[in-house]
C-alpha cells in the first residue's frame, strides 16, 4: 500500500480512526497504513446539520469515524433519514439518495460522503 500525504494547515481539524486532532502548527502527514478520517471543511458539527441532506451527511459521518459500537446505529439512522427524503424529494435526489443505500449497504465509506455532499449542493440549488 501507497502512503497518503495530507498537508493541513495550523489550526485546522481532522478526525482520525474517531479521534480529533486539532494541528498547532502546519503539518505534513503521511498514513501509511489504512484508516478513517476527515478533516478541515469535510467534518460537519452536529449544530450545522440542519437540512435533511446536512442530516443524512452528519449520521453518515458518524458511521464512518464512529467506533464499531457506535457504527450500527449511525448506519440505522442514516436509512431512517434516506427513506423519509425520498418521499419529498425530487428525482434527481432520490437517485442519489438509492446510490447512497448502495454504497451503504456495502459499507459506512467514504463514497456515501461524498454523495451525501452532492445532496447539499442540490439542496441549495433547488431551495435558490
Amino acid at each position: 500500500m501507497s502512503a497518503l500525504i495530507l498537508e493541513l494547515k495550523q489550526g485546522e481539524s481532522m478526525i482520525l480512526n474517531g479521534a480529533v486532532i486539532r494541528f498547532k502548527t502546519r503539518t505534513r502527514l503521511e498514513l501509511n497504513t489504512q484508516a478513517r478520517f476527515l478533516f478541515g471543511k469535510q467534518i460537519m458539527q452536529a449544530e450545522e446539520a440542519i437540512t435533511p441532506g446536512q442530516k443524512l451527511y452528519f449520521a453518515l459521518q458518524q458511521a464512518y469515524i464512529g467506533d464499531d459500537t457506535l457504527r450500527p446505529d449511525a448506519l440505522r439512522h442514516a436509512r431512517c433519514l434516506i427513506e423519509a427524503y425520498r418521499a419529498a424529494s425530487p428525482p434527481p435526489l432520490t437517485a442519489l439518495l438509492d446510490q447512497i443505500l448502495h454504497v451503504i449497504a456495502d459499507s459506512a465509506g467514504f463514497e456515501a460522503l461524498k454523495l451525501a455532499r452532492q445532496i447539499i449542493r442540490e439542496e441549495a440549488i433547488l431551495s435558490a
